[in-house]
């Protein structure tokens, strides 16, 4: 599920166009005619949810504010009527009393939803009789994430979000099995040398030093993958977001490099010569991804500052044509 900090940003960019949605579907279904036939209203609620799956609640209001029908909510692809809340006084919530003074289509802020405790959004708008008189309310509430991710082009892969967390979290759970046998045997190489220490060979050390350095490396990406893809919110929209994974597994393979680097280094300074033009080139190349991981932050950051600068310009130019109007 995205962070609620997320969500309420992207609804900013694309405000216009939400509240443009929202008053067609309010205008559609603002018949008194349609509420008075469940079955019909069942069948034009599925029609509706087909083109806009992102609908969460819709029920209506009397006069004075009060839930006269039931909610017909959304699930499993199909509109269904839940009655738990008919009669209940809704005369003191924004979208009443908005709609009540205005009499047009209103719109809330952005909330956290008391029914089913998801970031929403609602709009309101006056029912009227044959007469042209006012007898109710129509209230319907959007799901914000899922309005955002249609929006976005990104319904899809929202819902192929559950699996791609699983499948990470095997992987991580893989690269930390992995973790452990690199420390057993580490720690058991120690042990072995502990027992026998007037039988060490001079590069004996290093194969322990391999085998637990290689562990902390592999726990550091398996960490990694944990956190970025499973435990932390990541919008692949956001340039930092993707930046800041990029950076944390760049890093985690440049420490590896550079510890192994290193060792061969150590084991040429005790004697075995053959190693140093390799672990000369394994540092470098650890210099290389230094450098151009650096590359990478500060132009991808730059990148990142003019979008963001591009964007506040478009906001404050839509904030002043709305008040404008």
């Amino acid at each position: 599920m995205a962070s609620y900090v997320n969500v309420i940003e992207r609804y900013h960019e694309y405000q216009t166009m939400i509240r443009e949605m929202l008053e067609s579907m309010l205008i559609g279904l603002a018949d008194i005619k349609l509420f008075e036939n469940p079955e019909k209203m069942l069948e034009t609620l599925d029609e509706m949810f087909k083109h806009y799956p992102f609908l969460d609640i819709v029920y209506t209001l009397d006069k004075d504010g009060i839930q006269n029908g039931p909610n017909y909510i959304f699930n499993d692809f199909k509109a269904k009527t839940d009655h738990a809340n008919r009669g209940k006084d809704r005369s003191q919530r924004p979208y009443y009393v908005m709609a009540k003074e205005r009499q047009e289509p209103v719109f809330t802020q952005p909330y956290l939803s008391t029914t089913d405790k998801v970031m929403c959004l609602s709009g309101a708008i006056p029912m009227r009789d044959e007469a042209g008189g006012i007898c109710g309310y129509l209230v319907i509430d959007l799901d914000l994430e899922k309005t955002v991710s249609f929006l976005m082009g990104d319904s899809l892969r929202m819902r192929f979000e559950p699996l791609f967390k699983s499948i990470y979290s095997i992987i991580s759970f893989g690269l930390f099995c992995v973790v452990a046998i690199l420390l057993y045997s580490g720690f058991s190489e120690l042990l072995k040398m502990l027992e026998e220490p007037s039988h060490i060979e001079s590069v004996r050390p290093f194969s322990a030093i391999i085998f637990i350095t290689l562990g902390l490396a592999i726990f550091d990406l398996a960490k990694t993958t944990l956190e970025e893809e499973v435990l932390m919110h990541k919008d692949i929209f956001r340039h930092s977001s993707t930046r800041r994974t990029i950076t944390r597994f760049m890093a985690a393979i440049m420490i590896a490099v550079s510890i192994e680097a290193l060792l061969l280094m150590f084991k040429s300074a005790i004697g075995s010569g053959d190693y140093l033009s390799s672990a000369t080139w394994m540092m470098l190349s650890a210099v290389a991804l230094m450098v151009g991981l650096g590359l990478y932050v500060y132009l991808g950051a730059k990148a990142e500052y003019m979008l963001i600068a591009v964007k506040r310009e478009k906001l404050n130019h839509n904030s002043n044509s709305d008040d404008k109007n």
